[in-house]
């Protein structure tokens, strides 16, 4: 095993200097999958490495210059030592801030609705959770199900190492013209197969498209309510596809929708518990709905992307406004009543501020002990890449 090791160890070092003799102009090529992780979880950072009139104005920025060099440097300093490498590509709280107010200042950036500044600060922030978490083995906000779990030595070193690479090899579209850590973060999260927030993407096709289809001609005047939400409940069992919680909010949720009271159910999980499961909630949800129920597959979204109570929330809000649903209408809270007890309660209104920064809808009038009224708000449609999972 320690031969097997020192024979790696040997052909990595070899191909660290032979990679850094390939020119620069070797051509940059496309790679659909990270360019669509770039683009889902970096928007801002993504069009810099896009727009070269952009990113020229913020390199002209006061200071930006001197800023990248040195952080370039630091990078270089570290040699072939790759935990110092992914140490030095974290963002400095100076730095953030630096980068902000360039941004801040680019017009033809895209904005958030709280502004370019802010959206620069939540990507830089979520630059430094996905290589401190994927790349350094930090603990994460959400240990059980986030992170890359125990991994050998040896894997750890590989893995490292192709991010360092791969964040110097060109890749057409990238922003790698503006500093090496956006492309070295998402290298991390493809080689340790954590692409989980494209994974389903675009949402408006796939599964979602008849839905999606019927809801461009809708009456939605002709419905109480505009959307039913059902929450996930993840299994902890491995190779159990959904828990038996998530079947009793199913038979509540068709129960309901019997009563013609909303035109569409959107069932609400990600690929979440327990970790790395191969089971997407929302999508096994789906089929119970149909096989066992007998719900319209036109009548049925998925929202496979939320991993906790906040986002099954938040992502059925960007649902609603994705199918052009009226956002002053009230939609339908339907889950059991523990967990219906804690989304009214200010425990959870408490949680979204400090995790999201808002509260991703108003929370209206109990029906039942498991059903509540929620009114979404656009503030949902803000990306925040520092849950890189589900930005």
């Amino acid at each position: 095993m320690r031969h097997r090791m020192t024979r790696v160890a040997t052909l990595l070092a070899t191909a660290a200097v032979m990679l850094a003799t390939v020119p620069a102009s070797a051509g940059a090529v496309r790679d659909v999958t990270v360019e669509k992780l770039s683009q889902r979880l970096f928007p801002l950072l993504d069009a810099i490495g896009r727009d070269a009139a952009a990113r020229d104005a913020i390199m002209r920025s006061p200071g930006m210059s001197a800023l990248l060099a040195a952080r370039q440097q630091r990078s270089t300093a570290c040699a072939s030592d790759l935990a110092c490498n992914a140490q030095a590509l974290i963002w400095t709280d100076a730095e953030v801030q630096a980068v902000a107010g360039a941004v801040a200042a680019a017009h033809r950036l895209p904005a958030s609705d709280d502004g370019r500044g802010a959206q620069a600060r939540r990507e830089l922030e979520g630059l430094n959770i996905i290589v401190q978490t994927y790349g350094l083995g930090q603990v994460s906000r959400y240990p059980k199900i986030d992170g890359s779990g125990p991994l050998e030595p040896l894997e750890q070193r590989s893995r490292l190492q192709a991010a360092d690479w791969l964040s110097r090899t060109p890749r057409a579209h990238s922003a790698q013209g503006f500093d090496a850590s956006v492309d070295y973060a998402l290298a991390l999260l493809d080689g340790g197969d954590r692409i989980d927030a494209i994974g389903f993407d675009p949402l408006t096709d796939g599964l979602n498209a008849a839905a999606m289809a019927r809801a461009k001609s809708l009456d939605w005047k002709a419905y109480r309510y505009s959307a039913m939400i059902v929450t996930g409940v993840g299994p902890e069992v491995d190779g159990m596809a959904l828990s038996p919680w998530g079947k009793y909010h199913l038979r509540l949720a068709a129960s309901r929708f019997a009563k013609g009271e909303t035109p569409f159910i959107i069932v609400s999980g990600g690929r979440a518990h327990p970790r790395a499961t191969p089971f997407t909630e929302a999508e096994e949800m789906r089929n119970v709905l149909i096989e066992r129920h007998g719900i319209p597959a036109d009548a049925i979204l998925i929202e496979p992307y939320a991993r906790h109570t906040t986002t099954n929330l938040r992502n059925a809000a960007r649902l609603a406004m994705a199918m052009g649903a009226p956002l002053d209408r009230d939609m339908l809270i339907v889950c059991n009543p523990q967990q219906s007890g804690y989304i009214e309660s200010p425990i959870f209104a408490a949680r979204n501020m400090a995790e999201l920064g808002y509260e991703p809808g108003k929370i209206g009038r109990r029906l039942s002990p498991t059903e509540l009224l929620f009114r979404p708000s656009p503030q949902s449609a803000r990306v925040d890449p520092r849950d890189p999972l589900d930005p």
